[in-house]
């Protein structure tokens, strides 16, 4: 370099190639000096020919770097040099630093240009302190704790942050001379002993992660570990870089929380669709309730399941149970009847019922405690089964999981109690369609709050049901015949009356009407979704008659409960065995064809096989009555009367409640 006065010129190394940059635009706005942007390879040259006030390094390869500072140093020991990387990492610190850089400052800071200016600015910098910028530059450019330390985890020269500064009890100067043993908790010590001496041992970078006590509670910190080329007081040493990273790790931790809790989820739902599946193939409820046991507690998910039927006098019978809690579900037999049960509280209020944290919470009496702190048992669930409003039972779910039954889990086991409350609610059903033999009872009701209770009492007339059935959103239908009253008062008292949500008069006269009625509650409900077949209801000066039929297997006391718990005043008046004649489908299908005239017949046919009934029709009916060779009005009257002819037959010979 020759010694000529030192002329204004800047020399900003950009690269391999050299060209203009942000950082070079930003410079000339701020200083009257030259601004000349060089490649690497033209770096000796251009300081060989002037004698710049500063040289400015736009490089991010640490090799490349080391290499050229130490080519300005060996040509001008006093030159400011200022290290600008674009993206920076440790690795470039550390060579800038150990280097002999001036200053280490991102590209991308608001005061880049502010700090490059300055040392050139500056004079009588010949005499340079490396030890001192190392300091600075620790202390301004790198992160939350910058540690120097010896190969024998001797803190030799400490910085944090003024941000990170409130979070420790200790000075980061009186960190200085003391060992990592001296200052983190042993087993901290060793393992960061350790990434020390793997560091040194290999000559790379390493990273480590580990958990600090501050003032502000437990931190997670993210150390790179770089190894230093000289020896430090006599010994190896690395920098130790940290970055606290106790926010990210925290929604590292929610996020895995999250996606852990979303696949047992998955797996949960598997378990319960899978139970599900099997519901529709079961012979009996029997078969329902042991099956979803055992499919319960094959997964490692829950270790016990069991179920108590709900007998109508607010006691709950045992009924069956699996799973390897022995000692609870032992227990559980004994202990159903009692008042301070979760499973009871499922069974009466139809709710579902979960106790997480039992082992903590002792939520149970003092017996099922005790199992259930000899079975790990650490969560429950009580699902009552249930289908329009009929409980059937409650299912229990026993888990060694704390915070097991989740708003998620809940609703899967919402829909599987439902599931199950249906299925056993078909089956009494099938049991009761396919019995040769039923048995009839018959129930007198004196008095009840209902519309044709307060009619019959009002007007001094008759109500009988003629039809009801539930739809899917559980309101009930009722065709109900009034004699002894004209359809216009019906239908107002019907109105007016406030179990009735909405009512229709279907047929009227001056002695008698008949009314569709949409109730909100009824009797007639409770008796269906017991899987009874109602033959009659009569109600009569305020006394309403009942005959239903049952299967042979059927809890009458319980339907007998239900009912009262709908009328208070109900009393099993009969109970009579009935035999039913087996009636064949091929009998019942000859018994339809002999009801039928030819000309219905052969209507209904060329309506069927025709596409008359399809959407869109491939037939029309004018088209169906001139292959017929009749009007389409004759047309029409053969269908419809062949139509009732079928319906009344599946209707009135089977008279079966939906």
């Amino acid at each position: 370099m020759n010694n000529e006065t030192r002329s204004e010129l800047i020399v900003l190394v950009s690269g391999e190639r050299a060209g203009e940059s942000r950082l070079s635009s930003r410079l000339r706005e701020e200083t009257t000096a030259r601004v000349r942007s060089i490649s690497v390879d033209e770096l000796e040259t251009v300081l060989e020919a002037n004698c710049p006030v500063g040289v400015v390094f736009e490089i991010d390869d640490p090799d490349v770097l080391r290499d050229r500072v130490d080519l300005v140093r060996s040509m001008a020991i006093d030159l400011p040099i200022v290290v600008v990387p674009e993206r920076g990492s440790e690795a470039l610190a550390t060579a800038a630093l150990r280097g002999g850089a001036t200053d280490y400052v991102s590209a991308g800071s608001d005061e880049a240009v502010a700090r490059i200016l300055e040392p050139i600015r500056t004079t009588g910098r010949s005499a340079r302190d490396p030890d001192g910028d190392f300091r600075r530059i620790l202390a301004n450019e790198l992160p939350d704790e910058a540690f120097v330390i010896g190969e024998d985890g001797t803190c030799l020269e400490a910085r944090f942050r003024a941000r990170s500064e409130g979070l420790y009890s200790v000075s980061a100067d009186s960190l200085v001379g003391m060992n990592l043993t001296e200052f983190v908790p042993d087993e901290t010590a060793a393992s960061l002993q350790d990434c020390v001496d793997r560091t040194l041992r290999t000559g790379n970078v390493q990273s480590i992660e580990y958990d600090l006590e501050t003032t502000d509670g437990c931190r997670r910190f993210d150390a790179r570990v770089v190894p230093v080329e000289e020896w430090i007081e006599g010994r190896r040493a690395v920098i130790w870089l940290a970055r606290d990273i106790t926010e990210r790790a925290n929604r590292e931790r929610e996020l895995r929380s999250r996606q852990a809790q979303l696949e047992t989820l998955n797996r949960i739902n598997a378990v319960v669709r899978q139970v599900i599946e099997t519901l529709v193939d079961a012979p009996g409820r029997d078969a329902i309730e042991r099956g979803v046991c055992d499919q319960l507690v094959e997964s490692e998910l829950y270790c016990g399941s069991w179920i108590a039927e709900w007998t109508g006098n607010d006691e709950l019978a045992y009924r069956t149970g699996s799973g390897g809690a022995t000692e609870y579900l032992s227990c559980a037999r004994e202990t159903t009847s009692s008042s301070d049960c979760p499973f009871r509280r499922a069974a009466r209020t139809g709710e579902i019922q979960t106790i997480n944290r039992i082992l903590e919470r002792e939520p149970f009496p003092h017996p099922l405690q005790g199992a259930a702190r000899e079975d790990g048992i650490r969560a429950a669930i009580a699902v009552p089964i249930t289908h329009n409003e009929t409980t059937y039972g409650v299912l229990s779910v026993l888990s060694g999981r704390a915070d097991a039954f989740s708003d998620s889990e809940q609703t899967s086991f919402d829909l599987l109690g439902e599931t199950i409350g249906f299925t056993i609610m078909a089956i009494k059903n099938r049991q009761l369609l396919f019995a040769d033999s039923v048995v009839e009872l018959e129930f007198r009701i004196n008095g009840g709050e209902t519309f044709s209770f307060d009619i019959s009492r009002e007007y001094g007339c008759s109500c009988t049901l003629e039809w009801a059935g539930t739809t899917t959103g559980g309101r009930t239908y009722q065709f109900v015949t009034i004699d002894g009253i004209d359809g216009e008062t019906a239908l107002e008292a019907a109105n007016e009356h406030e179990s009735v949500e909405e009512c229709q008069l279907v047929q009227d006269g001056t002695e008698g009407c008949t009314l569709e009625l949409r109730l909100r509650d009824s009797g007639v409900r409770t008796l269906t979704n017991h899987g009874v077949t109602i033959r009659d209801v009569v109600v009569e000066s305020d006394v309403g008659t009942c005959l239903i039929e049952v299967p042979q297997s059927a809890n009458v006391r319980e339907i007998s409960n239900a009912l009262g718990r709908v009328y208070d005043q109900t009393e099993l008046v009969a109970r009579r065995d009935v035999d039913r004649p087996v009636r064949t489908a091929a009998e019942r299908h000859d018994r339809i064809l002999d009801e039928l005239t030819e000309r219905q017949l052969t209507t209904l046919r060329l309506a069927y096989y025709g596409g008359f009934f399809d959407w869109p029709r491939e037939r029309t009916g004018e088209e169906i009555a001139s292959s017929m060779n009749i009007s389409p009005p004759t047309m029409h009257q053969h269908l419809r009367k062949g139509l009732k002819t079928i319906l009344g037959e599946f209707f009135e010979a089977t008279a079966t409640s939906e």
